[in-house]
């Protein structure tokens, strides 16, 4: 169950460090689907007169790059410690995590 793993996602949505915060999920799916749902809310934010939002992976790729900084700390049984991990693996998560729900 290495998918069951306790993750924090650390996150600063601009330059001030006072925008600096935290959101923490049970398991790592649970995590991808708070950013693509925080991604979609701020969609909506900019377009409120839209019913039906999409957006392709490229277009989160470029939210989460948007943002001053972005990390996860994922929980390890084996250490029991966190093991971090940067944006880049935040997108290949999220990329295979889109890819299920699509199948």
């Amino acid at each position: 169950m290495a998918n069951n793993r306790h993750t924090i996602i650390l996150m600063q949505t601009s330059h001030n460090r006072a925008t600096r915060t935290f959101m923490d999920y049970a398991s790592i799916t649970q995590a991808m689907e708070g950013i693509c749902g925080l991604y979609e809310r701020k969609l909506k934010e900019l377009n409120p007169a839209i019913r039906s939002l999409s957006y392709d992976i490229s277009d989160l790729y470029n939210f989460i790059d948007g943002l001053a900084d972005m990390s996860a700390l994922v929980y390890d049984t084996s250490i029991h410690a966190y093991l971090p991990h940067d944006r880049q693996w935040i997108k290949q998560r999220t990329f295979q995590h889109l890819k299920k729900l699509a199948h």
